[in-house]
This record gives C-alpha cells, structure tokens and sequence, in this order.
C-alpha cells in the first residue's frame, strides 16, 4: 500500500460509504473487531484554512466493535473492490464476540502501530479518535427518523476521527 496526502484522495463519499460499504475496525494485534458500515460521512473541520480532513462514523451500543473504537485511540475505516461485497455483507452480520469471523472471509488483517486494516483493501483511512458523542432522541428535529430507524431506541455512537495517513492499493 501507497500512502497518498488526503487532498490528492479521488472518491465519491456517497458511493464510496452507502453503496460500496466499509470496515470500521479497531484494536491491535492482541485483540480487535471490525464491522461492515454504510454510514458515515468525511470532510473538513476545526482548522484554520480549510479545515482538517475528518471523518464521522455512527456504531450502535450493541456492536462488538464499540467496544474497541471506545478503548482505543485509534480506527481504521476500510473500503474494497466490488469482489469482497459477500465478505463484507458477513462481517457485517455476525459478531466477532460469537467467531473468528475474519477467517470465514477473504481478508487479511495488517498491524501496524496500534490499529488493524487489511491486506485485500483498495483504500484505507487511519483515523485518530477526537470526538464521541451518543445521538439523542430529544435532539431529533424530524422525529420520523426515529420512528424509522430506532424503533428498538439503539441510538448510534457518532465518532469524529482526524484522517491521520490515507493508503491506498497500487495494485
């Protein structure tokens, strides 16, 4: 993997994240979990001309991986090629507390420092954690929203990460 200064970064946020889909890992080689994203956000924010590169991820209290993104102070966010969508759609609907479910995939998980991305990507963000904040149902100005997607009240985790190095595949 190449790493590449984030304004030379060429992507669709909106294809990217909602319809390709990414990783959202954490933790080291002694122990980490990832888990398959379809919201997010990237951009630019708290910094004097233009902003620093910043991305948003949202995790729900019942995932795994919570639990690394809170202990650690750094995540990964992964994204793939079109022929690892099935082993994202399983990371993504079994939970590392129940399985090795890396080994039921394709993928293969690089350390590096204190996070995890792995091998198979075509794109790689390093974030560094700066912000958490729990959403909050009385925060909600369309309440519809609510209704539609926290029917169970498992209002998301949103996570704000300074993009510390951008990888991407040569290959």
């Amino acid at each position: 993997m190449k790493e590449i200064f984030y304004k030379d970064l060429k992507i669709n946020p909106f294809t990217l994240i909602g319809d390709e889909w990414m990783l959202i890992t954490a933790g080291n080689q002694d122990k980490y979990n990832t888990m398959t994203a379809s919201w997010g956000q990237m951009g630019a924010l708290w910094s004097h001309g233009g902003g620093s590169p910043v991305v948003t991820i949202y995790v729900r209290p019942q995932r795994y991986t919570k639990e690394f993104v809170d202990s650690n102070k750094y995540f990964t966010l992964t994204f793939f090629s079109k022929e690892y969508k099935k082993d994202l759609a399983y990371l993504g609907s079994h939970s590392g507390r129940n399985e090795d479910k890396i080994l039921k995939t394709n993928l293969h998980p690089i350390f590096e420092n204190d996070y995890t991305y792995f091998k198979e990507a075509k794109l790689v963000l390093i974030c560094e954690k700066v912000y958490a904040q729990d959403i909050l149902e009385e925060n909600f100005i369309n309440k519809d929203i609510v209704s539609e997607h926290y029917q169970k009240k498992d209002f998301h985790t949103m996570y704000i990460g300074l993009i510390k190095k951008v990888l991407i595949n040569e290959n």
